[in-house]
């Protein structure tokens, strides 16, 4: 299951700590080490794309609830307005819920979209309903797999391959145009 990113120093520390079970993908840094006096020979490591570790982790269980921000919300609706449809910079956008705050609505990710400023100062403190506006998708809370995919910023081809084979078959973002760009390892 994926857990988390880390650096390439934390990687380090498992295989040295021998914690790490198997690695996956393409070998992303080579590091060299001193050279053994009896051996003349100089250590190695090859730190792989992605590494699997020994042990389990408890925070997570399946009622995990990854933490909201409007970086990762946006990520999650492709930087669109789930209002008007058009695409924006995220200067432009803004986190609308859709039962309003004022109305007894949650800030959840089942209650939030991304809306351009526009469309969000149009719905002010009303429904879709009651502005009468169409939602172009339902909101969800992504799982702790998309929800890795959502903060990161760059994902190697391999590393994509892997989270989004532990994503929902039905995910929203399984099928989404940057994720298989990702994974074709095109990034133009």
């Amino acid at each position: 299951m994926p857990l988390e990113w880390i650096n390439y120093q934390d990687a380090v520390r498992f295989y040295h700590s021998g914690r790490v079970a198997y690695c996956l993908g393409s070998c992303v840094y080579k590091l060299r080490g001193g050279i053994n006096a009896r051996s003349g020979l100089q250590s190695e490591l090859e730190v792989n794309a992605i590494i699997a570790t020994h042990g389990t982790n408890k925070k997570l269980t399946y009622d995990y609830i990854p933490p909201l921000s409007n970086r990762t919300l946006f990520k999650r609706d492709a930087q669109i307005c789930l209002y008007c449809g058009n695409r924006f910079m995220t200067a432009d956008l803004s986190r609308d819920h859709v039962t309003p705050l004022s109305q007894g609505g949650a800030d959840l990710w089942q209650n939030v979209v991304t809306a351009c400023k526009r469309c969000n100062n149009h719905k002010a403190g009303r429904t879709p309903e009651q502005a009468h506006m169409q939602l172009l998708a339902i909101p969800f809370r992504p799982t702790h797999a998309e929800y890795i995919y959502l903060k990161s910023k760059r994902v190697l081809a391999d590393q994509m391959g892997f989270l989004r084979s532990h994503f929902p078959r039905k995910s929203p973002l399984r099928d989404r145009e940057d994720v298989v760009r990702a994974i074709s390892g095109y990034h133009g």
